[in-house]
């Protein structure tokens, strides 16, 4: 657990005192949250044990630096997971860019430091609409350890409603597919999971904002109800933008 913490300072660190923020117009944030379990792509990845996650955001001029690592706060011996370790770290590299008014572009590069699993990449491009619903679709690639195609689709679609200055909801919904992401999904075409979520945020300042949250996941194909069960996840998430 110390070293989760040390890491995630380190990069705060790194964020608000080493950048010159003022000289090249670096915006960010750090963040913390708890919740029931860690759930990715339908995979509960924590044995249903609560964890830990924070990360740190740079942008600058479209371009994303993103780290993040989840910490597994008590063990499941039966998954060979132990309580204050850290089993995942990720780096994403994003660019994110208008082609116009209502379409955005992003691409990107996910590496994920797994712990007790070997380490693997994934290239993403995804596209956004600015219109009702906001609808986006986004293509993840393996090219790492992937053995078969290694590619993942996800469609997803939200709102967000304002109550106030310092107070909005926000509702979402996302379905997938997997063309033979062998390594991390499962060796097979098909339709894999939807989720729906749910997340409220509210601004203490400028600065600081906490935000409960609530997910959803449940399988949609044969293949992947062998792989998945449903699952919802639950959790409060700390913010400090910069």
């Amino acid at each position: 657990m110390k070293k989760f913490f040390v890491a995630l300072a380190a990069v705060v660190l790194v964020a608000t005192t080493l950048v010159p923020a003022q000289a090249v117009n670096v915006e960010g944030d750090a963040y913390i949250g708890v919740f029931n379990k860690y759930l990715w792509r339908g995979f509960d990845l924590s044995g249903g044990e609560p964890v830990a996650q924070g990360g740190v955001d740079l942008s600058a001029y479209g371009f994303t630096v993103s780290y993040w690592s989840n910490l597994q706060l008590s063990g499941d011996e039966g998954a060979g997971l132990k309580g204050g370790e850290i089993t995942e770290t990720d780096i994403v590299l994003d660019y994110t860019f208008d082609l116009n008014d209502f379409v955005s572009l992003s691409v990107g590069n996910i590496f994920y430091q797994l712990e007790g699993l070997e380490d693997t990449n994934e290239l993403y491009l995804g596209i956004g609409l600015s219109t009702i619903l906001e609808p986006s679709l986004t293509v993840y690639y393996d090219y790492d350890k992937a053995d078969e195609d290694g590619l993942f689709y996800q469609f997803a679609i939200g709102h967000g409603f304002d109550f106030s200055d310092s107070l909005s909801l926000g509702l979402g919904a996302a379905v997938s597919y997997n063309q033979n992401s062998d390594y991390a999904v499962g060796d097979y075409s098909d339709w894999h999971n939807y989720e729906l979520s749910l997340g409220v945020d509210y601004a203490l300042n400028e600065n600081f904002s906490v935000s409960p949250s609530f997910l959803y996941s449940a399988p949609i194909s044969d293949d992947a109800k062998s792989a998945i069960d449903s699952e919802t996840v639950f959790g409060l998430t700390a913010t400090f933008a910069f």
